[in-house]
């Protein structure tokens, strides 16, 4: 049982810090390229407006 409650703590810090380190990453390229941030503005900014049309 030890065993397992390691093995489980294990796979749940590699899946935190994999997590932690694919934001990261995604952060340091938007600030690289100002060109992905805009668009990604842009996609959030349809995204919304398309729900708000959805549910009215």
């Amino acid at each position: 049982m030890i065993l397992l409650r390691c093995m489980v703590c294990l796979f749940i810090f590699i899946g935190v810090l994999a997590g932690t380190s694919a934001v990261v990453l995604g952060l340091v390229l938007l600030l690289r390229f100002p060109l992905l941030l805009i668009v990604l503005v842009l996609a959030c900014w349809v995204f919304t407006h398309v729900l708000q049309h959805l549910f009215t």
